[in-house]
């Protein structure tokens, strides 16, 4: 059977190296990485093993995103990891490289790579290079511009053309969302896993250095068997703290949290929300990056990446040292030689003038989030809210509110039965919030949701509601003009009405029919966890 393949008799005493590729031309975020898999293969055969090339499957995202569609991309990271746990299992691969480019076939490689324990290297396809406005003053622009030019439309702020003109010039090749997005936060909180190779997550996707990325994966494999290196020797509690730890100072995603939390589950790595909560009570936020602040990640590339800010850190003892690497080498090794960022940067800030002085992945708890919820709180929106509930029970409708108008100063948009149950799938509400940002609501109005948000997602948003409304979570007893607080200080999130209330509408609340019955979404919401668990499929709790 490996003979057509292009084994040749020698190739058989060597080890079986598989190089799982995520490329398609379904999103730019993955167009590239047939041709880095290329190079992957190279360096691992170079290095003696013998590369087998294969495929999994990705979805796009930004092009789901506010629609039916959107409900497939969290189910897509299970589909992931388990047609690569399927791929190398099956055909008795020694170990592999995994490489992906976009949301959930990042985290979606870390599972199965936890779950088969072969020697292994994830590779980040890389960032993309901005758009140019030239019709705006050579104005960088990204994925995200255009979500927020849908609001500025609206609002009348932005014609016809002027949408378009942002539209077409946005995107303009190869490679993941530009900002710290979810693709830019998960490819950082893997190199501080140590599950990538110094530099992985920093660099641009056409570029000679990814290239050699690439090249050195597949002969690191080769090493760890030679050395007998493991993933769940890597994937240990100080390597997820340590990961926490850098999507903090990085003003990450709060996907980042559903993704850490499946994959330290995978690895049998105890992790919880209130680990989250507890690092970010030391780590501040340095990095002024979109999409609260102003840069892109390519330059961030340009001035080191993330290493030097892991130096810093390592340097002020808010990095463990002795935790493992994919090289061998413990990330207090790794990052000696580290050079710091160069003087007048402004990309990074020092950790005596931090931009928050803790974390803006902030888990909060309380009459409407038992089980908590994670609020993305920047400062620049202030640290309490207090408004009226506005409900809408999906995210198209609530779309609908916010651009005709329906949604005013001083609501708190409640999006609900969005949950990995309900929805099912945990639909992320990049198009709401950043519509409320285009027509300049975001300081004015908050929204809280059962679902999730894009890493492109800002403004005062609480996400991940637990339990979700589908179960008979709070959530599903909020009624229009209720009134909700947010409170970042005290982490609360808080309904005003009385414990006999709630008592009466939840007698009176019934479960509604699932949406899906058939097909892979109901096989996915009859076996999907909590998002306070990291919304696995994998019922095996038991750590």
């Amino acid at each position: 059977m490996l003979y057509p393949v292009g084994f040749k008799s020698e190739d058989f005493s060597k080890p079986i190296i598989g190089i799982a590729s995520t490329w398609s031309n379904v999103t730019p975020c993955n167009m590239h990485i047939d041709k880095l898999a290329l190079e992957s293969e190279i360096g691992a055969n170079a290095a003696g093993g013998k590369a087998i090339i294969f495929n999994t499957i990705t979805v796009s995202d930004g092009i789901s995103m506010g629609t039916e569609g959107m409900k497939y991309s969290l189910v897509s990271r299970e589909v992931i990891a388990d047609s690569i746990e399927t791929v190398v299992g099956a055909e008795g691969m020694d170990g592999f490289v995994a490489i992906g480019g976009c949301d959930k076939n990042m985290p979606g490689a870390l599972m199965a790579i936890a779950r088969l324990n072969r020697p292994a290297v994830f590779v980040y396809g890389g960032t993309i290079l901005p758009g140019c406005l030239t019709a705006d003053n050579n104005r960088k622009v990204d994925v995200v511009s255009v979500f927020e030019a849908v609001g500025q439309h609206a609002a009348g702020k932005l014609d016809d053309a002027g949408l378009l003109a942002v539209e077409q010039c946005a995107i303009p090749g190869p490679g993941s969302c530009g900002g710290m997005y979810t693709a830019n936060t998960m490819a950082s909180a893997i190199e501080a896993l140590g599950m990538s190779l110094p530099n992985s997550s920093a660099q641009n996707a056409i570029s000679p250095a990814k290239k050699d990325d690439c090249r050195r994966a597949g002969a690191c494999v080769v090493e760890m068997l030679n050395t007998g290196l493991r993933p769940l020797d890597i994937l240990t509690k100080k390597a997820f703290e340590n990961a926490i730890t850098v999507v903090i100072a990085l003003g990450g995603s709060t996907n980042a949290v559903l993704h850490l939390l499946a994959i330290a589950h995978t690895a049998r790595v105890k992790l919880a929300l209130d680990d989250f909560t507890r690092i970010g009570k030391r780590v501040p936020v340095l990095a002024d990056l979109k999409p609260s602040g102003k840069h892109l990640m390519s330059e961030l590339v340009a001035i080191g990446g993330i290493r030097p800010l892991m130096k810093t850190l390592l340097d002020a003892g808010l990095l463990h040292g002795d935790a493992l690497t994919v090289t061998g080498e413990t990330m207090a090794q790794s990052l000696a030689k580290v050079p710091p960022y160069p003087a007048g940067q402004t990309i990074i800030r020092p950790l005596h003038e931090p931009i928050k002085k803790n974390s803006h992945l902030v888990v909060l708890r309380g009459n409407l989030a038992p089980e908590g919820a994670v609020a993305k709180i920047s400062g620049k929106e202030g640290l309490q809210f207090s408004g009226k509930a506005i409900v809408f029970e999906s995210e198209e409708k609530a779309l609908k509110a916010i651009l005709n108008g329906t949604v005013k100063k001083g609501h708190v948009i409640v999006i609900r039965s969005e949950g990995p149950k309900g929805g099912p799938g945990m639909r992320e509400m990049l198009s709401p919030t950043s519509a409320i940002m285009g027509k300049g609501l975001g300081k004015e109005v908050a929204l809280i949701t059962d679902g999730r948000f894009s890493g492109g997602s800002h403004g005062f948003v609480v996400g991940h509601v637990t339990p979700e409304a589908y179960v008979g979570g709070p959530l599903a007893l909020v009624k229009n003009g209720d009134l909700i607080t947010i409170d970042a200080e005290k982490r609360e999130l808080t309904l005003t009405v009385s414990a006999a209330e709630l008592k009466q509408r939840k007698q009176a609340w019934k479960q509604p029919a699932p949406r899906y019955t058939r097909g892979v979404l109901a096989k996915y919401a009859a076996h999907v966890t909590s998002a306070s668990l990291g919304a696995v499929t994998d019922m095996d709790l038991k750590l």
